[in-house]
């Protein structure tokens, strides 16, 4: 059949392709992490698997959807306006940038950090063909919101991100020091920050600080439980840790991360189906 069109879904484009009819339903779609082909309409399976062709490798399985999972189905129940996965990576400073100070410098300081969010959250996102999922701007009551909220096969990584400004960024125990700048207690945030999400997420979380664009990054030896990040090697160092969780578990712990619920103090959670 003539006029099948195949659009990227998912972050980026990067988990599936789908397959379109000319008014725009989707008839099929590839999962690339799965390496499997999911027909919706079998009498077009042939025209399907000639417009997917130029994007499939290796052994490719085809049929019907898959029975969704208890987590997909959370998923789909998630309201709109509770469902943190649409979230981009510095999503919150976009906003301040548009209505927030007019000053100089508090405006090229958002912007830094915007920027060192996005590279990290692109980083972060790339991850996802690996089985990866990432979430960010996840807003934690009494603290703030943490940038980056990563899920994989090693585990899970509470990221705060920190620009460098091409100078000699200085991690100790409890600060970070950015050039001559006064010290920050990022570490000591992401310490908290990562035992929130631990006892939200009933699950072990390990706090980190990306530093992005510093001319060198110096770290203390006693600090041990907080990782640093760089962008040029956050892939390699997440990466090469041994996995401890199953795709199972990265879609159910992936599922209850992105409902804003989940990071409510439970006295003040809304009752089931509310």
């Amino acid at each position: 059949m003539k006029g099948l069109r195949v659009m990227p879904g998912g972050r980026a484009g990067r988990r599936r392709l789908y397959v379109n009819l000319p008014d725009g339903r989707a008839v099929a779609w590839y999962d690339r992490q799965a390496n499997r082909i999911s027909v919706l309409a079998d009498d077009h399976r042939e025209a399907i698997l000639t417009a997917l062709r130029p994007y499939l490798s290796g052994a490719v399985s085809i049929g019907p959807p898959p029975v969704p999972t208890a987590a997909d189905l959370a998923g789909l129940a998630l309201p709109p306006d509770a469902d943190l996965a649409p979230n981009r990576p510095g999503e919150i400073l976009l906003g301040e940038l548009e209505h927030g100070p007019s000053g100089t410098r508090a405006r090229q300081r958002l912007r830094q950090y915007l920027a060192a969010q996005q590279r990290m959250g692109d980083t972060f996102d790339a991850l996802e063909a690996d089985g990866w999922r990432t979430l960010h701007c996840v807003p934690v009551p009494g603290l703030g919101r943490i940038d980056h909220l990563l899920i994989g096969p090693p585990g899970i990584f509470c990221i705060r991100t920190v620009p460098g400004r091409r100078q000699r960024a200085v991690a100790g125990d409890l600060l970070l020091t950015v050039g001559r700048t006064a010290p920050s207690p990022d570490p000591r945030w992401t310490r908290r920050a990562a035992a929130r999400a631990t006892l939200a997420l009933t699950a072990q979380v390990t706090p980190a600080v990306a530093v992005v664009d510093a001319s060198r990054v110096e770290v203390a030896p006693t600090l041990r439980d907080v990782r640093i990040l760089q962008p040029t090697t956050a892939t390699t160092d997440l990466t090469s840790a041994p996995p401890s969780l199953k795709p199972t578990d990265i879609t159910a712990l992936f599922t209850l991360a992105r409902d804003t619920r989940t990071w409510l103090p439970p006295a003040t959670r809304p009752a089931a189906g509310v």
